[in-house]
């Protein structure tokens, strides 16, 4: 009994391991592609797309990151240098 304890713990501690390590796979993705955005758009591009309401799939986003606090802090500690740069130098921070 005590040898399948042992694997159950070990499968376990494996599957978690996964769930984890594929959202930050996932986190790493998303970072990603918002900062390509920001660095790769103009002034009033970006002027434009803040005052645009978010599709369907970016309320899907906002909505896993509202209840998984640890991928929302992962995710704000990637872009925000990047992000919060371009949106000064736009003038879009007052």
């Amino acid at each position: 009994m005590n040898k399948f304890t042992s694997v159950a713990v070990f499968v376990s501690a494996l599957l978690v391991a996964g769930a984890v390590a594929a959202q930050g796979v996932l986190v790493d993705g998303v970072a990603d592609k918002v900062i390509k955005k920001y660095e790769t758009a103009s002034c009033d591009q970006l002027k434009a797309l803040k005052a645009e309401a978010p599709t369907e799939k970016e309320k899907i986003g906002l909505d896993l990151l509202m209840a998984d606090p640890k991928a929302r802090v992962a995710l704000v500690d990637k872009i925000a240098a990047p992000v919060l740069n371009k949106m000064f130098d736009c003038g879009l921070i007052p």
